[in-house]
């Protein structure tokens, strides 16, 4: 059963939890982020897309007429952030980022090639940000690219390596679930930018 807060009920068997199934964690924000994005696309309130990361086809094998299976594969190149397209307007492009840590985001899960990649974006007038999910609070945030880049550059000069939970807390914007746009960020966009 799920609650109207989104929240799963628990499930209880001969007196024990029953133990949570992680095969697939790290893509829950995306799903849900895509959920959003299919929402605004149908309100018409916005068109945001997941990129496809780029991949050259080595070998292939078919082993039915019908079906062909992907046997070898490579990254083309260094994908840059997950999602972009037009909100109001104006560009928008962010990475979705989730983190088990429950007093900082630890800045590795992010890239110095997503970073270039969100810097460039910044400077021609987009509007770039990262979503991250505090999966052990429960909480999503998005969190404005301009508050990033002084992270990132102090860790690069031996600084902390981390943001921490409060200040994205108080520089970014907390996304509560919804219903139909799991993770409503077009109504945090509007209270930051517009």
């Amino acid at each position: 059963m799920n609650y109207p807060n989104g929240k799963k009920a628990k499930v209880y068997s001969s007196n024990k939890m029953k133990q949570p199934n992680f095969s697939n964690r790290g893509m829950t924000l995306e799903e849900d982020i895509a959920a959003a994005n299919e929402y605004y696309r149908m309100a018409d309130i916005a068109v945001i897309h997941k990129k496809p990361t780029p991949i050259q086809i080595v070998q292939v094998d078919y082993p039915k007429r019908s079906a062909a299976v992907i046997k070898e594969a490579y990254f083309k190149q260094a994908s840059t952030t997950d999602f972009n397209g037009v909100y109001r307007g104006r560009y928008i492009d962010f990475e979705a980022k989730e983190t088990r840590n429950k007093t900082s985001f630890p800045l590795s899960n992010v890239h110095q090639h997503q970073i270039d990649h969100m810097k460039s974006c910044y400077e021609h007038g987009g509007i770039v940000f990262l979503i991250i999910k505090f999966s052990v609070q429960d909480e999503t945030y998005l969190f404005p690219a301009e508050h990033l880049f002084p992270y990132w550059e102090d860790q690069l000069n031996g600084g902390r390596k981390s943001i921490p939970y409060d200040m994205i807390k108080s520089k970014g914007e907390h996304l509560p679930f919804h219903y139909q746009a799991r993770v409503d960020y077009a109504k945090a966009i509007d209270k930051l930018y517009f």
